[in-house]
């Protein structure tokens, strides 16, 4: 039993490591939407690389648009939250599965 239990954690600690591409995009659609209306239009503005330098060194790059940006003013408390730290690996993958170069459309939900 205590094996079942050890295999149990560890899955759930080593999948929570991982991104999630649905846990980007329901991210997006509660904190992006409001100022970046048509999510699929947005989303595949930037390329792959794009997207992989707005998000190195932990989306530091995304955060300085925003933060430079009056007319982004709305979001600087997310951006300087736990909230975005936590979930930026799920953005992060969202806007990879969807960039411009990938093919992929997201979902209008």
């Amino acid at each position: 039993m205590k094996k079942v239990l050890v295999f149990v954690v560890c899955f759930c600690a080593l999948h929570s490591l991982y991104a999630a591409t649905y846990k980007g995009q329901r991210e997006f659609s509660r904190k992006c939407v409001e100022c970046h209306q048509n999510r699929q239009v947005f989303v595949s503005a930037k390329d792959s690389f794009e997207w992989e330098m707005l998000m190195e060194n932990k989306g530091k790059e995304l955060i300085k648009l925003h933060l430079e940006n009056e007319e982004a003013k709305e979001s600087w408390e997310y951006f300087e939250s736990s909230r975005f730290k936590k979930n930026m690996k799920h953005l992060k993958d969202f806007f990879l599965e969807y960039a411009k170069d990938s093919g992929n459309v997201p979902a209008c939900n």
